[in-house]
């Protein structure tokens, strides 16, 4: 991808991408620099942080980044500070930023770890997104959280409780942010991917078919079969989702949560 402006729908905006790796964060990252705006990315690696923004956008014209741990208030508030002094502004940031490995129900549960999975996916968003609010008061924004399906509807195939409150929580907050920041021209939704195929999904799929001793196609097949479309959302139409909404396109959207699941739950 170079460094060319197309003249899209982020045309002059500057997006702050948290939780940038090789899966969703990526996607997000490559869809706002497709659709012409700038992108700061934030990780806690920064190898992995410099590997993104090579390969997405060479010459290092519309790419920032800077190490970030979201559970770190001054770390986001660095990163938020990256985005004026290299583009003299912040109009959206998209929370990809999750803590998302973490397995289990309540009778086998350790709340402490719960509360580190609250820390990260609840208040580290809010962490990143009140970093960023001096800048988006200057001329209005948006904030776009990931959240999950899974907060709306518990899966059967895997137990994260612990990840679904916390995403459940944070999509529970976004009706009162938009409220808060909607007189400062502020726009706050969530994205709620279910089964996507990306990274973590093909990992899921290649362990089943393994432990099971069938193949992959198998495994895959029971996850399609409950969609209305005939195959999985993939991470990159989850970013589409999330840069639409970072954008002026999405300008009278607000509190709102928008599934993105080739219809496997319908509301």
């Amino acid at each position: 991808m170079g460094s060319d402006r197309g003249g899209g729908p982020l045309d002059g905006k500057t997006v702050i991408v948290s939780g940038v790796g090789a899966g969703l964060g990526r996607q997000v990252a490559a869809a706002v620099l497709r659709d012409g705006g700038n992108a700061v990315l934030g990780a806690r690696t920064e190898a992995n942080l410099a590997r993104t923004a090579a390969g997405l956008d060479p010459d290092g014209t519309r790419t920032a980044y800077r190490p970030t741990d979201i559970g770190d208030e001054t770390r986001c508030e660095a990163l938020a500070a990256l985005a004026r002094e290299r583009f003299g502004a912040v109009d959206a940031v998209i929370h990809v930023a999750a803590w998302d490995s973490y397995f289990g129900g309540l009778e086998d549960a350790d709340f402490a770890t719960w509360q580190q999975v609250l820390d990260v996916n609840l208040l580290g968003a809010l962490r990143m997104t009140r970093a960023c609010l001096p800048a988006l008061k200057e001329r209005g924004g948006s904030v776009v959280l990931i959240g999950t399906q899974s907060a709306v509807a518990a899966p059967t195939q895997v137990r994260q409780a612990a990840y679904a409150a916390s995403k459940g929580a944070l999509t529970s907050a976004m009706y009162s942010l938009a409220r808060e920041l909607g007189p400062h021209r502020i726009r706050v939704n969530t994205v709620l991917p279910g089964w996507m195929w990306g990274p973590p999904v093909q990992t899921y799929v290649q362990f089943t078919a393994q432990t099971e001793g069938v193949p992959e196609g198998e495994v895959l097949a029971r996850l399609t079969e409950r969609m209305a479309l005939p195959e999985l959302a993939t991470d990159g139409d989850v970013a589409d989702a999330a840069a639409f909404l970072a954008s002026d396109r999405a300008r009278a959207i607000t509190g709102q949560s928008l599934l993105v699941n080739a219809g496997e739950l319908m509301r």
